[in-house]
């Protein structure tokens, strides 16, 4: 992590305990460790056998779901505090496999309207190689306008 970088609980407003604004179980069932850079955000994960498809690498959706977490977390640093984010639409191009090691998804913001927000997102191996890269869409939500609610 880089000295721009920080964790959830390193976050504006985020508590300091896994049950905060910022948990979600998705995170602990794949393992992510979630953060964010200035204008962007930050996942990384620890490959284990259980990100496996039946071939024996990597499955797509590991480095999918890396990106679309990374995307939503550089939404979050850019909206107004009660604001939420969902996803639009992701584009995803995968470029190689990858069977073991750490995977590290970055994403940034191209423009961030009033309603909606562009971004890029990249995953890579422990050795800086090109694993997939993602453009992305994400709608900004009035927490107190939607369907949505925080878990207990």
């Amino acid at each position: 992590m880089t000295s721009t970088e920080r964790t959830e609980t390193e976050r504006p407003g985020a508590a300091a305990d896994d049950h905060g604004p910022a948990y979600f179980p998705f995170r602990d069932h794949m393992g992510f460790r979630v953060g964010q850079s200035t204008g962007g955000g930050v996942v990384t994960l620890d490959v284990t056998e259980e990100h496996m498809n039946p071939h024996g690498v990597v499955h797509g959706a590991v480095p999918f779901a890396l990106m679309d977490t990374a995307m939503g977390s550089a939404v979050m640093d850019v909206v107004e505090e009660g604001q939420l984010c969902a996803t639009i639409e992701i584009q995803t191009r995968f470029h190689r496999s990858t069977r073991s090691g750490t995977l590290r998804a970055t994403a940034t913001v191209l423009n961030a309207g009033r309603s909606i927000i562009h971004l890029e997102a990249r995953t890579v191996d422990d050795l800086g190689r090109l694993v997939a890269s993602a453009t992305g869409s994400f709608a900004i939500l009035d927490r107190k306008s939607t369907d949505v609610q925080a878990s207990p």
